[in-house]
């Protein structure tokens, strides 16, 4: 007896530090990874039993501050924030050569590796949401679902959609806007103004902006941000202006919800139409909020990814 009792133990021991090998990743807690180019920092929030959620911030370039409604998921599972390199927390850098998809999706996989997420969920914000497909078409392991909010799937149609929005604009506010693109000018104050104005409409419309909001959008790195994007949200003509993954969504084969607000300016009908190229999606439209409404309405926010996220676990 006394043998059997002692393998029962090694047994039980054995599975407990199985355990703790499994989930020691999704524990609350903070820290850096190295990747190449340096270090980016993330941050583990909650300590709910359900599979983690992995989140990827927008811009590219903008700290993941704005994010932070999100953490409200922890009561139901690991919730992990990252601020990609050259953002926020990270290490900043203004090498153009680390500004590549490819290498913030190799930056994705370290941060995936090294925090041992077997099983998770991604969520990608408008940049991210750009990341989290192209990792999808890699064919990763132990993605369960995945989140869209705010997709920039096209950003040829992504442009189309924002030249309609700035000519719901003043006058005035479109003349400042043409003037100053056509001259090269974008960081004079009076362009930077009409890009506020815009903003107010179509990005956030919660006022006063939270200081979590404010510090992602006064932390900017504005070399990544002009590099890829280019000059404003509206103005799209960095390295990935000619990103477009519409004939590939209908390789994702696992649930997928994409999110946006009801004033987004990544607009619902495209958001409709990217739903209707992947075969497992659906859409969920934010009332009374713009690009980052998780920031203008958080709490129907938050609601809709734990409802999504809740069924997807079960799947």
């Amino acid at each position: 007896m006394k043998e059997v009792r002692a393998i029962l133990v090694t047994l039980a021991v054995a599975v407990s530090l199985l355990v703790v090998s499994t989930y020691a990743g999704t524990k609350p807690s903070e820290g850096l990874i190295p990747v190449k180019g340096g270090k980016v920092w993330y941050r583990i929030v909650g300590s709910g039993k359900g599979t983690p959620l992995l989140v990827l911030h927008g811009g590219p370039g903008v700290p993941s501050y704005y994010l932070k409604p999100l953490a409200a998921l922890g009561d139901d599972r690991p919730v992990i924030f990252y601020d990609q390199l050259g953002a926020g927390h990270s290490d900043t850098t203004s090498d153009t050569t680390l500004f590549t998809m490819p290498r913030f999706l190799d930056e994705l996989a370290t941060v995936r590796k090294t925090l041992d997420l077997k099983e998770v969920h991604l969520y990608g914000h408008s940049w991210g949401s750009m990341m989290v497909v192209d990792y999808l078409l890699t064919k990763p392991s132990g993605v369960k679902s995945c989140i869209l909010a705010g997709a920039a799937m096209s950003i040829p149609r992504w442009q189309h959609d924002a030249d309609s929005l700035v000519k719901t604009l003043p006058d005035s506010v479109q003349q400042v806007i043409h003037k100053n693109e056509a001259a090269g000018t974008t960081q004079s104050p009076e362009y930077q103004q009409a890009v506020m104005t815009f903003y107010q409409m179509y990005l956030a419309r919660r006022l006063p902006w939270s200081a979590d909001l404010d510090s992602s959008l006064s932390q900017i790195n504005g070399a990544l941000y002009a590099y890829m994007n280019g000059p404003s949200e509206f103005a799209i003509t960095g390295t990935f202006r000619d990103y477009d993954r519409t004939t590939q969504l209908r390789q994702i084969a696992i649930p997928t919800l994409f999110i946006c607000g009801q004033y987004d300016e990544a607009v619902p009908s495209t958001e409709k139409y990217f739903q209707s190229l992947v075969p497992k999606a659906e859409l969920v439209v934010v009332p009374n909020s713009a690009h980052l409404a998780m920031q203008d309405n958080p709490e129907f926010y938050v609601n809709a990814l734990r409802s999504f996220l809740r069924r997807a676990d079960k799947k």
